[in-house]
């Protein structure tokens, strides 16, 4: 029973250690757009979420450190939304940010993206 105790303690650590290859930046070909609405439980006065949010860490904690803010609204009547630029692999920290401080305050939901303007455009372009 001790064995697999350990085995399982190992496994959870491997799970939240941070790998090198994921404090890259975000490049051309790793980055990805990520699109998140922290939508606001509006069964609760704003005062309440604002204050489990600083209990639970959330502004300390988010953005993770090195993770672009591209845009950061309030959605009047939703709460807020979040574009956030990173390599790929950080993906997983993003979520585990979230989940670890937003839950409670906030119901979430992610879009990933990839940037396409430049295609996009060049295309228009071509097409003229």
């Amino acid at each position: 029973m001790a064995a697999g105790a350990s085995t399982f303690s190992s496994a959870t650590a491997a799970q939240t250690a941070t790998a090198p290859a994921e404090n890259a930046a975000p490049t051309a070909d790793n980055a990805v757009l990520l699109t998140i609405f922290l939508k606001h439980d509006q069964s609760r006065p704003l005062s309440d979420l604002n204050a489990q949010l600083e209990r639970q860490g959330f502004y300390k904690a988010f953005p993770p450190p090195g993770i672009e803010v591209v845009s950061w609204y309030i959605m009047m009547g939703i709460g807020q939304v979040v574009t956030l630029r990173l390599p790929a692999p950080r993906l997983r920290e993003v979520n585990r940010v979230l989940e670890n401080t937003a839950w409670g305050s906030y119901r979430t939901e992610f879009y990933p993206t990839y940037d396409y303007k430049a295609i996009g455009i060049g295309q228009h372009d071509n097409a003229q």
